[in-house]
């Protein structure tokens, strides 16, 4: 049965674990660029669109309140991610060290490309879940391959353009950022769709072993409200 309040469970830490876990790891290898299909592409392509399919079954099964919390962790988890490799780049080191350079090119990150990921990801992150959770009631319940590709369309859509606009807008011409969305959009919605069987597996096994099915009936979608009083409730 639906259930309103989603109890404090050990799976959904585990899935929120692996969310953020997923999206450090996207930064991380960001700098990477691979030849993937014959798209040249971020490595990070691997790895970040696992955030949006764990954020789709977070919202799914335990609700928007407990989504948007994970999500939030997610942003100020990456932000001292940020903060730990820019001090660790400025400590003085000894002239025998000779990786400098090369822990430089991976690890360092613009302001620019930071605010860029920052604001992309929030924008991006919320769209997906709040769309999720909305669409879950619309349908009541139904279509789940329908709501999670709706919402990875319009999240990855605004994630991938803020993403390649704020970071390299002004630096190359309009056309080549234009190929870069499309290519890098085209690439996560069809990796969403492509695990979209395995996603109906998880979501059935975690509504069956939780014993819950949360909708949204009465959320507030303003990502700056937390309240843990409903959380816990």
């Amino acid at each position: 049965m639906p259930t309103k309040n989603s109890p404090d469970s050990p799976l959904y830490y585990v899935l929120s674990t692996l969310f953020v876990t997923s999206l450090l790891l996207s930064n991380i290898t960001a700098g990477k660029m691979a030849s993937l299909l014959g798209l040249t592409l971020p490595a990070a392509v691997v790895f970040f669109p696992i955030t949006y399919i764990l954020g789709d079954v977070l919202t799914e099964v335990y609700g928007f309140y407990r989504a948007r919390l994970t999500i939030w962790l997610g942003f100020f988890a990456n932000l001292f991610m940020v903060v730990v490799f820019m001090v660790t780049i400025a400590l003085p080191y000894p002239d025998f060290w000779t990786g400098q350079e090369a822990y430089r090119t991976v690890l360092g990150m613009t302001p620019r490309l930071v605010a860029a990921s920052a604001v992309a990801y929030f924008a991006g992150s919320f769209l997906n879940s709040a769309l999720l959770s909305r669409l879950k009631v619309v349908t009541a319940g139904r279509w789940l391959w329908l709501r999670t590709i709706a919402s990875t369309l319009v999240g990855e859509g605004a994630d991938t353009a803020l993403f390649i606009v704020t970071a390299f807008g002004g630096t190359m011409p309009f056309n080549m950022l234009a190929n870069l969305v499309l290519a890098q959009y085209v690439w996560k919605v069809t990796y969403e769709i492509l695990v979209t069987p395995l996603i109906y597996l998880v979501v059935g096994w975690l509504k069956r072993r939780e014993k819950m099915d949360v909708f949204d009936h009465d959320v507030s979608y303003n990502p700056f409200i937390i309240d843990w009083r409903r959380d816990n409730e």
